[in-house]
């Protein structure tokens, strides 16, 4: 029932910058936690950035200082910017949202389709 479309993928140099957007739609009565995770070629899925519901955000060590997590609890919307970025931030990124459809159910976790980001010069 809940959604999520991801958007803002595609090819960057490094040291350039993309913004990935996260959108949650369908029956949301509550979100929990919005987070970004990311597999790249040959790699296991990491964690990379997570926003509470009380906007407490915490990165991952490899992109500590170079990215950034946000949330519009209004649009339902979670945001990465994502700067100075390397050839090891190549990965197919992947939204990750706690959605609750009625208040007498509990969070579930819902994925996004993924998003590529290709760092390449």
């Amino acid at each position: 029932q809940v959604q999520l479309v991801e958007s803002g993928g595609g090819l960057v140099k490094p040291g350039g910058s993309l913004r990935l957007s996260c959108v949650a739609s369908g029956r949301i009565y509550s979100i929990n936690t919005m987070a970004w995770y990311r597999q790249g070629p040959g790699k296991e899925r990491e964690w990379v950035a997570i926003i509470t519901s009380d906007g407490r955000t915490s990165l991952a060590d490899s992109v500590k200082g170079r990215f950034t997590i946000s949330r519009d609890k209004a649009k339902n919307t979670v945001s990465l910017q994502m700067n100075s970025l390397k050839s090891e931030d190549t990965a197919v990124y992947y939204c990750n949202v706690g959605a609750a459809e009625r208040s007498d159910l509990p969070y579930l976790e819902v994925w996004g389709q993924g998003t590529l980001v290709t760092v390449s010069s």
